[in-house]
């Protein structure tokens, strides 16, 4: 297997690198088309349910994975067989939803995330109730209910929820994908998840949740 040299134009669009030369992978033709099916294939599912929740659109939500795809076969060679193929496709999913589908008149609603730190950073802050949809009693509630509620968040703190809960990312992993600090992660994942608990608080009550005192 040969090595090529990416440019920094190049590494860019994947965000694989901050440095300006990289050495990586050449597959032959053949061997880009097995990486392709074994690495990248098997986690269609999960990017087209990650790509419907930024959107909010079936037909986005294609655009959007085939385009990631597009790019992920285009730029196979900065792909490292061995390292986490999923967590690489998210991240290329991520930035295309950014820099294209953001730009539509469908924009999401964007963070103040000075406000976010200043929320996670007091000393008020108790990371401990905060609601991982894993584990706690809200995994029972209808889910439709917890659906609309997810997709009700501004789409930046939709995000850390749907990969730290529901994908099972963990920050090392989130903090690549989202190409921001691990303390940062913590912290709208913190907000993104009491923002949530409060949508689902009446519907929760209703179930027989009760906040614990």
């Amino acid at each position: 297997m040969e090595t090529i040299t990416m440019t920094e134009e190049r590494a860019e669009e994947t965000n694989v690198s901050e440095e300006t030369e990289i050495k990586v992978p050449r597959y032959s033709d053949s061997e880009k088309y097995v990486v392709f099916n074994t690495e990248f294939i098997p986690h269609i599912d999960s990017m087209y349910n990650f790509a419907f929740r930024l959107t909010n659109d079936e037909d986005d939500a294609n655009d959007l994975v085939q385009d990631t795809y597009m790019k992920a076969f285009r730029f196979i060679n900065s792909f490292q067989q061995g390292t986490n193929a999923k967590a690489w496709l998210f991240r290329i999913l991520k930035n295309s939803f950014i820099n294209d589908y953001r730009k539509k008149s469908k924009q999401p609603a964007k963070v103040d995330y000075q406000e976010v730190e200043t929320t996670y950073n007091s000393e008020s802050t108790d990371s401990e109730t905060t609601t991982d949809l894993r584990t706690e009693t809200v995994q029972d509630m209808i889910g439709d209910e917890v659906a609309t509620a997810l997709n009700s968040l501004p789409v930046d703190f939709r995000t850390v929820i749907i990969l730290c809960d529901i994908e099972g990312f963990t920050y090392e992993e989130m903090a690549k994908i989202l190409d921001i600090p691990i303390g940062t992660v913590r912290s709208r994942l913190h907000r993104a998840r009491n923002l949530l608990k409060e949508k689902l608080r009446s519907y929760a009550n209703t179930m027989g949740y009760k906040k614990a005192s």
